[in-house]
């Protein structure tokens, strides 16, 4: 019974606006390009920015861009070669 009452008592700590992982990642590209260029994408999606503080997977995903979004700009962009 003590991981049914661990699942309700995660369930209960979940920010309301927490919009779950489906939609946080169709718009994760562009919360870290807003956090890449300085801004706060909280301000724009703070649905996202509640399930990041709160899903470890999707806050992984989002440092992942970050790094990619980073090693682009130090490379000069991916149209170089072209």
């Amino acid at each position: 019974m003590s991981g049914g009452r661990a699942e309700l008592e995660r369930f209960l700590a979940t920010d309301p606006r927490d919009v779950g992982c489906d939609e946080t990642r169709a718009v994760l590209h562009l919360y870290a390009e807003q956090l890449a260029a300085g801004t706060d994408p909280a301000d724009r999606y703070p649905g996202a920015a509640a399930h990041l503080t709160a899903c470890e997977s999707c806050a992984e995903a989002t440092d992942g861009l970050l790094t990619a979004i980073s090693n682009d700009r130090l490379d000069g962009g991916c149209d170089e070669g072209l």
